[in-house]
């Protein structure tokens, strides 16, 4: 039996419904029986309609219904007027819900991964946690193994950090938890690709090769560079983030910087829309789109579908 793929809608207030629909049009009939949408079916329905989008819907209890080619929604309850201006604290009891819902159907052995569209994170409720950290903690993920892979076919990035404020990045940084991420990140290369990547670990600080004394370099990401290279890694740094994606990061398969932007910046001006998000270290395949939710963008007809089609295709070829 073809294994099912999860699509969270993700926010409500955001260019999603858009989204979902232009891949929607794209998919072959066979996808698209794959396909089951997590969202509010009443919502999907008043927003197509607000965009002229016509395509059959089909309301659903469960992940049985694999024959129908129309596009199946598994409810969750959702209170609204305006399709496109959800209160905040119905908005974000809906995110909360559906999440809840698809951590559960990824779960199912029926199920090859889930794709969460974006999401506005401020309505996860809690400061510094976005669907990454959400969904490690649903899975009980231990010693901060959970892991950011920013990904396409010709690079990954990876942050040690996530979604904490640059003044608290140096604090929150140690060896074991650079260790534990590039743990999980070699160990995932090695069991989806067969080979161990290679692996660039930048610097923190401006400078950072001048190596001193007191820095970060010389006191925690050098000395883990070391370990793991006797451990048979292959693995360099600690690298010069200013000028590694000039050119130099064609060298490895992953970059892995100390804070979000440092990788995903470069990232994104190198590739744009052609990457997707994907959390190493849970009990189930979950990506995401990498890009966010675009509120000026609603009802423009100008969202870009790259990412989210990447993520579609790579849970199709997934093998559990």
């Amino acid at each position: 039996m073809s294994k099912k793929i999860i699509i969270i809608s993700g926010d409500p207030n955001s260019i999603n419904s858009e989204l979902i629909y232009k891949c929607w049009k794209k998919l072959d009939l066979d996808t698209k029986k794959k396909i089951f949408l997590v969202s509010n079916y009443d919502l999907i329905k008043k927003q197509f309609k607000r965009l002229n989008y016509k395509i059959k819907l089909l309301k659903v209890d469960n992940l049985k219904d694999v024959k129908n080619h129309n596009l199946k929604i598994i409810n969750v309850k959702l209170n609204f007027k305006n399709p496109f201006k959800v209160s905040y604290k119905n908005a974000s009891k809906f995110i909360k819900n559906s999440l809840e819902l698809g951590h559960k159907l990824a779960l199912d052995k029926s199920v090859n991964g889930i794709i969460n569209c974006a999401i506005d994170k401020k309505l996860l409720g809690k400061k510094n946690i976005g669907v990454t950290e959400y969904l490690a903690s649903k899975c009980n993920v231990k010693n901060n193994s959970e892991t950011m892979l920013i990904k396409n076919k010709k690079l990954s990035v990876c942050p040690i950090t996530t979604h904490i404020d640059v003044k608290d990045v140096s604090k929150n940084i140690n060896s074991n938890k650079i260790i534990n991420k590039l743990n999980v990140i070699n160990l995932w290369y090695k069991k989806k690709y067969k080979k161990k990547p290679r692996i660039g670990v930048l610097g923190l600080n401006p400078h950072n090769a001048e190596f001193k004394r007191n820095s970060e370099e010389n006191k925690i990401i050098a000395p883990v560079v070391k370990k793991l290279s006797k451990k048979g890694y292959k693995i360099k740094g600690p690298l010069i983030s200013d000028t590694l994606f000039i050119e130099n990061y064609k060298e490895f398969d992953v970059i892995v910087g100390m804070y979000h932007d440092q990788v995903l910046s470069p990232f994104k001006t190198l590739f744009k829309f052609d990457a997707i998000n994907i959390t190493l270290g849970l009990k189930y395949l979950r990506v995401s789109p990498d890009h966010g939710t675009a509120v000026n963008l609603i009802g423009k007809n100008k969202a870009n579908i790259i990412s989210l089609m990447r993520c579609i295709d790579f849970i199709k070829k997934n093998k559990k």
